[in-house]
């Protein structure tokens, strides 16, 4: 049975105008992304994958086209609407790790569950669970400067997955990591993407995600140049 899709992109473009010249740096793409997939959106510097990443998630707005998120489009949503179904449905991952750096582990992750209204109980356990899964049991009191970089993104990771959204965009999550730490901390988001079916896409450059990719979609001058979707799962 197929899966059901999450995002859905129609004839997306996106024009700035750079000293008053016109730049178009997304150009008609289709493309379409299913319940479950580990996708790496790649290309080089100006290829327009940020660009496109920022209007699938709602933070930036097409030129031209559609763009579809659970079947609903994002362009008939604006202000808090938009706002609130980003939060309930996506979950973002950056490279800077952008955590709080006055507040403990625990209260980094639940910050989108009070936006939710969970309980505190549950956000609580929820906590305690998704730190278990990334690997930081036990760490629910500390702070983020107490932590090295590759801790800090694992709880970025566990922020973004704890409120159990469809979709997780992750915008070069390995930046900042030495390939070591990138590379078991892909591993672990590739496990938790096949344990719970959540969504990943990434915005990249990075060899060690592209290689871990299940998916990945080429860009160049704003347009998919090569989509691999038979990329086998590597050992």
């Amino acid at each position: 049975m197929s899966k059901p899709m999450i995002i859905e992109t129609k004839k997306v473009s996106k024009t700035y105008t750079d000293v008053g010249v016109p730049v178009k740096a997304v150009k008609d793409v289709d493309l379409t992304i299913k319940e479950g997939e580990f996708t790496a959106v790649v290309g080089p510097s100006g290829s327009g994958k940020t660009t496109l990443m920022n209007i699938i998630s709602g933070l930036d707005s097409a030129s031209e086209g559609e763009v579809y998120l659970k079947g609903k489009s994002l362009s008939e949503m604006s202000g808090t609407a938009l706002s609130d179904f980003r939060r309930d449905h996506i979950g973002f991952i950056f490279q800077a790790y952008n955590l709080i750096p006055v507040l403990t582990v625990e209260e980094n992750i639940e910050y989108i569950m009070l936006l939710q209204r969970v309980p505190q109980e549950e956000r609580h356990q929820r906590v305690l669970k998704i730190l278990k899964q990334v690997g930081l049991e036990g760490f629910e009191n500390r702070k983020p400067p107490r932590l090295s970089g590759g801790q800090q993104q694992r709880v970025a990771v566990a922020r973004a997955m704890v409120a159990q959204p469809d979709l997780i965009l992750a915008d070069e999550p390995t930046a900042n990591l030495d390939s070591e730490t990138g590379s078991q901390l892909l591993e672990m988001m590739r496990e938790l993407n096949e344990e719970t079916g959540m969504t990943f896409i990434f915005s990249t450059h990075d060899p060690i995600v592209i290689d871990k990719a299940r998916r990945v979609v080429t860009l160049k001058d704003g347009k998919v140049k090569d989509d691999d979707r038979a990329k086998k799962k590597k050992t």
